[in-house]
């Protein structure tokens, strides 16, 4: 028998989403992760980066929940959150969101279609780690902000294989049995960068990643030491800018903000 399920399609840098309503339980906690791959495949569903599951929160405004393209539970996603805090404002009647996640509670803003969040603490910075990738020793940075990132920088973006040497350090030993997520960076000035970003759970290149960007903009503000740095734009392989604003302890990054554009693509009905 067919169940009916009510969603809604949603974009922000490129990321897409399928969003549903789950605080009135439509299937057991089993069947999230089936239902995730079968509506995010491109094929045969309606095609996604990932499904947000929208639930109740005693901590916060809402809960949101997180399942890639193949099914796997991720803690974070920051333009997930982007969408997420869109998806909910007019349903709960605010502007400023309180989202309780599996890496903690984020608070996100919106101001007509622009959405910031602010992530939780990033944690776990480690820089030149060296690892052998085909052969080739190459030497890589890792932090997280909410889910594991690895950023290596690099001239000639456009140039890069993404798929191919990001999912071998995607499945590095080094970072296993997480595994992480891997950024792509050209520097093009003291405040701008170009990223690529190989996604774990997708497998594959996005066109963009929220965490990603905060990764490689953080990342990129450690390594050129101008503590006085408080913002870094990211240009995603989408198209879109990202504006990242953090504070910098030596280091040791506080109140760090993700800021950029979401919007509904479109809704329907999707039969499971």
């Amino acid at each position: 028998m067919k169940k009916q399920i009510e969603f809604t399609k949603m974009v922000a840098a490129g990321n897409d989403f399928v969003l549903i309503d789950n605080r009135r339980p439509l299937t057991t906690e089993r069947n999230l992760p089936i239902w995730a791959k079968a509506i995010c495949d491109r094929k045969y569903g309606v095609g996604a980066d990932g499904l947000l599951v929208w639930g109740k929160s005693k901590a916060a405004d809402a809960k949101m929940r997180i399942f890639n393209a193949d099914g796997s539970e991720a803690e974070m996603c920051g333009n997930g959150s982007r969408c997420f805090a869109f998806f909910i404002k007019d349903r709960i009647r605010k502007n400023n969101l309180a989202i309780a996640t599996k890496a903690g509670i984020v608070q996100a803003q919106i101001r007509k279609d622009f959405v910031r969040v602010n992530l939780t603490d990033p944690k776990e910075a480690k820089f030149e780690i060296p690892i052998k990738v085909s052969g080739r020793a190459i030497r890589v940075n890792f932090i997280n902000t909410g889910v594991p990132h690895t950023v290596i920088f690099v001239q000639g973006l456009e140039n890069i294989d993404v798929e191919r040497l990001g999912r071998q350090i995607r499945f590095h030993k080094r970072f296993a049995p997480a595994g992480t997520n891997v950024n792509f960076v050209e520097v093009i000035s003291s405040d701008l960068i170009k990223i690529r970003t190989y996604e774990r759970g997708v497998e594959g290149e996005t066109l963009a990643c929220g965490t990603g960007s905060t990764a490689a903009a953080l990342i990129t503000a450690a390594k050129s030491k101008a503590v006085n740095q408080t913002r870094i734009d990211v240009l995603t392989k989408g198209g879109e800018v990202l504006k990242i604003y953090f504070k910098n302890r030596g280091n040791k990054f506080e109140d760090v903000w993700l800021e950029g554009r979401a919007k509904i693509v479109y809704k329907g009905v999707y039969n499971v």
